[in-house]
């Protein structure tokens, strides 16, 4: 196989990264990408920092077995943890983290305050930590966080317009309008299946507009440019070209979820035998 016919990884706890793989497809509809649904390990947001580090490094050690020449971690929770280790073991692949959209937050808010919907898990990472005071010092921006326990469940779940979903994103949503904001950014890549409820809560309730930040696009224009930068984007459909899935969870569903959510239904293969056979008992192994 050529280099460039390689697919791209692209993993997450559940389907919230299909919100990023929608862009990736979109704008390279030649490539070969496989994704990776940890569905029965989900979420991540709720668990400790080893935890998600262990699961990051063997969920990425199988999608390399399938020789891939990328890999997208499309888990904010997964890239605070455990991007930095994978770098480390894998110096010679491109990886991209999804890192939250606080800098083009910064920059278009006018209030100068920005509201961030995220996991707990990533609000307490060191990783997003640092960015957002150091994002504060640089720009006086004010970035008010907030924490979503059970609504990345909820989108799992397929939960997208029920009642207790409109709840929770007002109960989560609603602080920040108090304060302000008049930018929120969606730090979680389940969260864009919501946005449609996240807008008619704002334009219930916000007395000033409100911009939303999704950083899918920014996250497939990196992986373009480093792509590039490799010499290993294809430009041409092959046969290898299209989406491939696995899953920990439910393959039906997760086929099922594909077509409600991108309109497309790709072969899914049942991981969670061989997931089991790699996972190590150690909770130090990286």
């Amino acid at each position: 196989m050529k280099q460039t016919d390689r697919p791209i990884g692209i993993f997450d706890s559940g389907i919230g990264g299909l919100s990023v793989l929608r862009h990736i497809r979109e704008q390279l509809p030649d490539e070969n990408l496989r994704y990776f649904a940890d569905s029965g390990f989900a979420p991540y947001g709720e668990k400790p920092e080893e935890v998600v580090i262990r699961r990051s490094m063997e969920i990425a050690h199988c999608l390399f077995t399938y020789n891939c020449k990328a890999l997208v971690v499309a888990c904010n929770t997964a890239t605070a943890a455990a991007v930095h280790l994978l770098r480390e073991k894998y110096p010679d692949i491109p990886i991209v983290g999804i890192e939250p959209g606080l800098k083009p937050a910064a920059a278009i808010t006018k209030s100068k305050t920005v509201g961030v919907l995220a996991t707990e898990r990533t609000l307490q990472s060191s990783k997003f930590r640092k960015l957002h005071q150091q994002l504060s010092e640089q720009t006086g921006v004010n970035f008010v966080m907030q924490a979503c326990p059970g609504l990345a469940d909820l989108v799992e779940k397929n939960e997208l317009h029920t009642t207790r979903t409109t709840e929770l994103v007002r109960r989560y949503t609603l602080p920040l309008l108090e304060q302000n904001a008049d930018t929120i950014v969606l730090g979680c890549t389940h969260y864009p299946f919501l946005q449609k409820t996240i807008e008619n809560t704002l334009l219930e309730s916000a007395a000033q507009p409100v911009q939303i930040i999704d950083t899918g696009v920014a996250v497939t224009r990196q992986l373009i440019r480093l792509l590039d930068v490799h010499h290993i984007r294809q430009m041409n459909a092959t046969a290898q070209s299209g989406v491939h899935a696995l899953t920990t969870g439910n393959a039906v569903l997760l086929a099922d979820q594909f077509e409600q959510l991108l309109h497309i239904r790709p072969d899914v293969a049942d991981m969670t035998r061989e997931m089991i056979t790699i996972a190590s008992p150690s909770p130090h192994r990286i």
